[in-house]
């Protein structure tokens, strides 16, 4: 539980349009491997701008963020891609998986892009995903065959092809009855237990958060409580 893998150095975010607005002020944290984290706080206080800050999709912040021990700050745009697509695994609120594909191959997408192992190796990582989260016996289907919580559930998998160095959410039972929202938890939770995933919650679900590993509370662009 020692190694850092992600750490937030006095991250600063103004926003421009139509009036300049500090939308985060100063925030520090870092994380470890298998932990299991969630951020909480009100509807625009900030939390959503910084998993988008700390995922390198936006660039534009002052401050310094480090994962896997490396600067983000002097990567180009196709490094910090690779970072995206090798080190972090996204799950969102909605799935956005393509009903065009099989579920077994919206799951390979981000390690085929990725290229680090054959397309037969990629299918087979995709499927043991998929047996991990209880579902390879849906792996053929379309995305649209499956319930709500079914496609949570691939889109995990998903962000797992690539065995990120963690896994970032953003409100991902956020549309998602009780029932399948304690079904994601459960996942979460044996992912950072059984195979020491680290994982970053951003989620308005206190109930979900109070079972996290740890909670980091926001308000006004600042962490308030940790």
């Amino acid at each position: 539980m020692n190694e850092k893998v992600l750490e937030a150095i006095n991250i600063s975010k103004y926003f421009h349009d139509p009036l300049t607005m500090q939308v985060l002020n100063n925030v520090s944290f870092s994380m470890h491997k298998g932990e299991f984290v969630s951020i909480i706080g009100k509807s625009g206080c900030g939390k959503s701008t910084l998993l988008y800050i700390l995922s390198t999709m936006d660039t534009d912040y002052e401050g310094d963020l480090i994962i896997d021990g490396v600067r983000m700050r002097t990567k180009n745009e196709s490094e910090l891609a690779q970072v995206r697509n090798e080190k972090i695994g996204f799950v969102f609120q909605f799935h956005y998986l393509l009903n065009e594909f099989s579920v077994l191959r919206n799951v390979m997408m981000p390690g085929l892009k990725l290229a680090n192992f054959s397309e037969k190796e990629v299918e087979d990582r995709a499927y043991q995903k998929l047996k991990i989260l209880g579902i390879e016996s849906e792996a053929l289907k379309r995305p649209n065959q499956l319930s709500g919580g079914q496609k949570q559930r691939v889109a995990i998998a998903r962000a797992l092809i690539n065995d990120p160095l963690i896994i970032m959410g953003d409100e991902p039972t956020g549309n998602l009855d009780k029932k399948n929202s304690e079904v994601v938890f459960d996942i979460f939770t044996e992912l950072a237990q059984v195979y020491n995933q680290s994982l970053l919650i951003v989620t308005h679900d206190n109930e979900f958060a109070a079972r996290t590993k740890r909670i980091i509370e926001m308000e006004d662009g600042k962490i308030i409580k940790m």
